[in-house]
C-alpha cells in the first residue's frame, strides 16, 4: 500500500475529517496520514484504542515514536497519559493497550538504525520557556511549541519536515489548521506559521524527510 508517498510534495491532513478504519487488532481503529507497506509499513497513523483494547506483544524492528493524543497508553513498561511523546527505537517490544481507551499519533520504521535511546518525556513539562527540544540526532530533530495568539514561527527545513497540531490553531500556507491537522513539507522546504487567536501547541519533527525509505525486507 502507498499514500502520500511522495516525499517532494506538500501534504496537508485534517485528521478528524477521516473516517476510522479497523485495524487487525479488535477494537483498535486508524486514521493513516502516509504509508509505504502492508502491515509492515513506514507509517505515520493516528490511532484509537477502545477500553480495554490490546495488540499482540510486537518487536518494532524499525522502532516507533508516539505522542498520547488523548486518554491513557499502557504497556508491560508502564501508564502514559495525554501529552507524553514515547520512543522506542529499533529492536524494543511492548504490549500496546488501554484500560480506558486512548488515541495516539504514532509513527513506524522512520528511525535510524543504530538508535538505541529509549525514553518518554511529558512535552508541556520539558517546553518551560514555551518550546523544547524533546530529541535530537544526526538525521532529526524533535521539538514541542506553545505558540501564544498571532505568534509566528519559521523554519528553513533543508531535510524537509512535519507538523501535528495538538491544539489551537495556525495558518500556513493560506490554509488553517486546527486541531488534529498534520503538515509534511520536503526537502529544501520553509516553514512559515501563525498561531491563531488561541495560540497553539504544535510537535514538529525536521531533517528526517531526507531519509524517508521504505522498511527493511
Amino acid at each position: 500500500m502507498e499514500l502520500n508517498a511522495d516525499f517532494s510534495k506538500r501534504v496537508v491532513i485534517h485528521s478528524e475529517q477521516l473516517d476510522w478504519v479497523q485495524s487487525p487488532a479488535l477494537g483498535v481503529q486508524r486514521r493513516m496520514l502516509d504509508r509505504i507497506g502492508g502491515e509492515v509499513a513506514r507509517a505515520t497513523t493516528i490511532v484509537r484504542f477502545a477500553p480495554d483494547a490490546t495488540f499482540a506483544p510486537h518487536v518494532h524492528n524499525g522502532g516507533e515514536e508516539f505522542i498520547v493524543l488523548e486518554g491513557v497508553f499502557q504497556d508491560e513498561h508502564g501508564d502514559y497519559p495525554a501529552g507524553t511523546y514515547v520512543r522506542n527505537p529499533p529492536t524494543t517490544a511492548h504490549t500496546p493497550g488501554s484500560d480506558g481507551g486512548c488515541t495516539i499519533f504514532v509513527k513506524l520504521w522512520q528511525f535510524d538504525p543504530e538508535d538505541r535511546n529509549q525514553f518518554r518525556v511529558d512535552m508541556a513539562d520539558a517546553a518551560r520557556d514555551d518550546s523544547a527540544v524533546l530529541h535530537e540526532d544526526t538525521q532529526e530533530t524533535v521539538r514541542y511549541h506553545n505558540l501564544s495568539a498571532g505568534e509566528e514561527l519559521a523554519q528553513a527545513l533543508p531535510g524537509g519536515g512535519e507538523v501535528l497540531v495538538l491544539s489551537g490553531a495556525i495558518t500556513e500556507g493560506g490554509e488553517q489548521l486546527t486541531k488534529g491537522s498534520w503538515l509534511r513539507l520536503p526537502v529544501g522546504a520553509d516553514l512559515n506559521v501563525v498561531a491563531g487567536p488561541e495560540g497553539a501547541t504544535l510537535w514538529m519533527k525536521a531533517g528526517h524527510i531526507a531519509f524517508a525509505r521504505p522498511p527493511a525486507a
